[in-house]
């Protein structure tokens, strides 16, 4: 049985690879499929999907990674199989990436103001084609010498709890599944064990994400221990919900985390993605 991952990052977003660099490697690792699932952007799907004509065994399926909130906490709502190339879901997407322009530029306004000579336009310049997330601002900080570590530029600089982090305006989950669903894809809440949140308030989200249209949730995930598996799953079908699971690669923004088996003891069967396609309407 091949192996399939349906959380990957590419350079489109906080990755580190193209979009085609990620086709090779999944090819090379025998995957018979993974979903390249940007945040917030489905730019690199179509360089994804023409390099995966070369490779006849791969599939690459267009998904994104959606950032929300709800009750003070990030949430991730990923979507496999969009339409992304519908004109709806497209401009609810672009007024969505705008509010991250806007607090980009604030971010960037707050640390000028600490001595680092930064812009937005120079954090374009130097990640282009980029969606700029605060992982990007964390390696520019590196690279031009003002932390000496990636979590130092976190602790000191872009972190939630910093003088200088800026909250952009977000979506709530529910709409977040909304709109995958206007691109006719398949919404999943994504690693339900990083938010650290009681098992009330878990269970609140997903019956309110499950009325919106939730399809299935991330049981099987790069750092869940063989315990948060089994309780995901059973929190999976609890709700009638299926299965999905994913590596959330990417590249050298995350060392030793690898493509198709985390940081060495994930597996995703095939057999949950034939389960996930099943359900396309």
């Amino acid at each position: 049985m091949k192996p399939v991952d349906l959380h990957v990052h590419s350079n489109k977003s906080d990755g580190s690879m193209t979009p085609s660099e990620l086709v090779m490697l999944a090819a090379e690792k025998g995957l018979r499929a993974f979903a390249l699932t940007d945040h917030d952007t489905v730019d690199g799907l179509d360089e994804a999907i023409d390099a995966a004509l070369s490779h006849p065994g791969l599939e690459v399926i267009p998904g994104i990674e959606l950032s929300s909130e709800y009750m003070g906490k990030d949430i991730h709502i990923v979507g496999l199989y969009l339409d992304y190339h519908n004109g709806d879901f497209l401009d609810k997407l672009h007024v969505f990436q705008h509010s991250r322009v806007v607090r980009n530029e604030k971010m960037c306004g707050n640390l000028r103001e600490a001595g680092i000579d930064i812009t937005f336009e120079k954090l374009q310049a130097e990640y282009p084609e980029s969606v700029i997330t605060r992982a990007h601002y964390a390696r520019y900080l590196l690279s031009h010498g003002y932390v000496q570590s990636l979590p130092e530029a976190f602790d000191r600089y872009v972190g939630d709890h910093t003088r200088y982090f800026v909250p952009r305006e977000k979506i709530t989950p529910v709409q977040a599944v909304e709109l995958i669903k206007k691109a006719h894809g398949i919404p999943i809440l994504a690693h339900p064990t990083l938010y650290h949140m009681s098992g009330a308030h878990l269970e609140e989200l997903i019956m309110d994400l499950k009325k919106a249209g939730l399809v299935a949730m991330e049981c099987i995930y790069s750092t869940y221990t063989p315990a948060e598996e089994r309780e995901m799953k059973r929190l999976a079908d609890r709700h009638g919900l299926l299965y999905s699971g994913g590596s959330d690669f990417h590249g050298k923004a995350k060392p030793k985390l690898e493509l198709g088996t985390g940081y060495g003891h994930l597996f995703v069967p095939e057999t949950i993605l034939d389960d996930l396609k099943a359900c396309i309407s």
